[in-house]
């Protein structure tokens, strides 16, 4: 699903609580034109740039900013980085895929997303920090302790350039979960000590995040608008933090305390889950014939596991394991459009028991659909087509 990159949503507030600082402000780490503000960010970001293995290479900006301006923002945003065209057809593809209502308006639901969670947020392309001018000030340090660690990342990788839609959908959720896990992971660590008062070496902890996180979420699911989005909106807000988290997690656990960026950041939502790094998802290449390619984009291991358990039944996104890249294209035919969705995989065990699984199921797509194994390239894959005639021919292809 094609959401706003721009935007890191402040899911930590939930988890942080009421924090208060005492550290004295050294000068010029930090720019605002909030002093209190200022205040607290200076008191927060040594710390943070050395638990996060992070340098701190030139002042951070922050400034607060009131509800209707970040609506304004939120708006002038989507229409740059998700232009209405793009945003229906992104709804359109995943409407055939049984993943979101038919007539879906994207934008107006990520608008109502964005707008009832976000507290405050990071942006790459301005390079500044915006907090919500309604929030209590241990709410605002709360959401200090995460948001100033994408501030440093940013020095450190380009996080607008990491998470650009240019790479794709899948590739986009792993940096995002890269991005995210790490500044969660340096908030649990630097909060742990603070309810302690022993520095905690996270990395050895099993599951460390997973109650602090359980709570996020328990938390989110309170805003009706969340509550309300379809299952696969929902989840791609939560994994970056889920199991970025654990991803960050098992790196720290086997080469200390870094940076999930350079050659340890993720290029796929399997290598997330999987945390190997070892083993990049191979690229699809769709050639349609007989209709117009309105639209391109892959969905990933975990909208996968999402598309899996909407026609499969709970328990069924374990069938994506084998899942070793997909490429889909929302086609025009005589101005009603189709989807055709290819995807490769690792094995044909792998493959057969998607097929098999899915193949009584498509019944739950808006439009008739029909799934058939096929060889890519010598890779077994797997070929749907929803609502495309029998004058519509697909041909595929992999590059490792």
């Amino acid at each position: 699903m094609h959401l706003h990159r721009s935007v890191l949503l402040a899911i930590t507030a939930v988890v942080a609580g009421a924090c208060s600082s005492t550290a004295q402000e050294p000068g010029s780490l930090v720019r605002s034109t909030d002093p209190e503000l200022r205040r607290m960010a200076v008191a927060l970001i040594g710390d943070l740039a050395e638990r996060a293995g992070l340098e701190l290479k030139e002042p951070v900006r922050l400034e607060k900013r009131s509800r209707p301006q970040l609506v304004r923002y939120l708006q002038a945003k989507l229409d740059e980085e998700l232009p209405a065209a793009e945003a229906e057809a992104s709804a359109d593809a995943y409407a055939l895929l049984g993943l979101v209502p038919e007539g879906t308006d994207l934008r107006a639901t990520l608008l109502a997303l964005y707008t009832e969670q976000v507290a405050g947020f990071y942006d790459p392309d301005s390079t500044a920090l915006f907090v919500l001018d309604d929030q209590p000030a241990p709410a605002v340090e709360g959401l200090l302790i995460h948001e100033l660690v994408h501030a440093l990342q940013d020095q450190s990788a380009d996080l607008g350039a990491i998470t650009d839609d240019s790479l794709g959908n899948d590739r986009r959720i792993a940096a995002q979960s890269a991005i995210e896990g790490h500044a969660t992971l340096v908030m649990l660590d630097y909060l742990a000590e603070r309810l302690t008062g022993q520095r905690l070496d996270l990395a050895s902890l099993p599951d460390f995040a997973g109650p602090a996180l359980q709570q996020a979420v328990s938390g989110m699911a309170q805003y009706p608008s969340l509550a309300g989005a379809p299952a696969v909106i929902q989840r791609e807000l939560l994994f970056p933090y889920l199991e970025g988290t654990a991803y960050v997690q098992e790196l720290w656990r086997s080469s200390g305390r870094v940076a999930p960026f350079g050659d340890r950041l993720p290029v796929s939502t399997e290598q997330v889950v999987t945390r190997n790094l070892l083993d990049p998802p191979m690229a699809v290449r769709l050639g349609v014939q007989g209709g117009r390619v309105v639209w391109e984009e892959n969905l990933g291991r975990m909208e996968v596991g999402v598309f899996l358990e909407t026609h499969a039944g709970a328990g069924a996104a374990s069938l994506a394991e084998g899942w070793g890249g997909d490429r889909y294209a929302l086609v025009d035919v005589g101005g009603a459009r189709g989807l055709a969705w290819l995807s490769v995989w690792d094995d044909v065990v792998s493959r057969d028991r998607f097929v098999s699984r899915l193949s009584g199921r498509l019944h739950g797509l808006a439009q008739p659909a029909s799934l058939q194994p096929m060889d890519v390239d010598g890779r077994p894959g797997a070929l749907l087509l929803v609502g495309l005639p029998p004058s519509v021919h697909v041909a595929g292809s992999v590059m490792e």
